[in-house]
């Protein structure tokens, strides 16, 4: 999956909000890209319940590697400012994705309930590792047993598998191209080339 990840204007640094304000634009469409992958491979997941509790298991999980990715920055503040902005920007696109199809829980009701699940995974992902390479496999194992969870019964160890073996780490990999794209501070060339005009 190609996202687009670099900024048009490079003169001005970018917050930690709007930085998180565009990698939540990307996590959103990486979580949405793993779950049709799924289904392609005949796991059931038709819009409903399942398919919105799928949905923020990985949102979640992309959240917290940005967390981790922000967190090589080595500036603290910036990365809490980040990944407060990350979440609230995600469970606001999911929760008006989800409020619009279901129509069950309010737009504020299923952000404040994604908010509170990013928190409760990062508990959960506390004790995994992670490296310059990425998520080590207890970060990855700990998303599909989420995952699982949510699945039917019978689908339950092929959809650990699934997530552990292919949709995590590419998803996973997306991501930290995305934000190495995002984190990227270098200017650019003007397209078009940079050759010298002469008077």
């Amino acid at each position: 999956m190609r996202v687009k990840s670099q900024w048009f204007k490079s003169e001005t640094p970018k917050s930690a909000t709007e930085i998180a304000g565009a990698a939540a634009f990307i996590v959103f469409r990486i979580a949405q890209n793993s779950l049709k992958n799924m289904r392609k491979a005949r796991f059931e997941l038709p819009p409903g319940a399942t398919y919105f509790a799928f949905l923020a298991e990985f949102l979640a999980f992309l959240t917290l590697v940005a967390d981790r990715i922000a967190h090589g920055r080595g500036d603290e503040p910036w990365r809490i400012e980040f990944t407060t902005a990350l979440a609230n920007r995600v469970g606001a696109f999911l929760a008006d994705n989800e409020s619009s199809l279901l129509g069950v829980d309010t737009p504020e009701e299923i952000k404040r309930r994604f908010v509170a699940l990013v928190n409760a995974r990062s508990a959960d992902y506390s004790d995994c590792r992670w490296s310059d390479a990425g998520p080590d496999y207890a970060f990855l194992r700990c998303l599909g047993h989420r995952v699982a969870e949510v699945m039917e019964r019978h689908e339950q160890t092929w959809a650990v598998t699934q997530v552990i073996d292919s949709e995590a780490p590419d998803a996973t990999e997306t991501l930290q191209r995305a934000m190495a794209g995002l984190l990227d501070d270098a200017p650019r060339r003007p397209r078009g080339g940079s050759a010298a005009r002469g008077e």
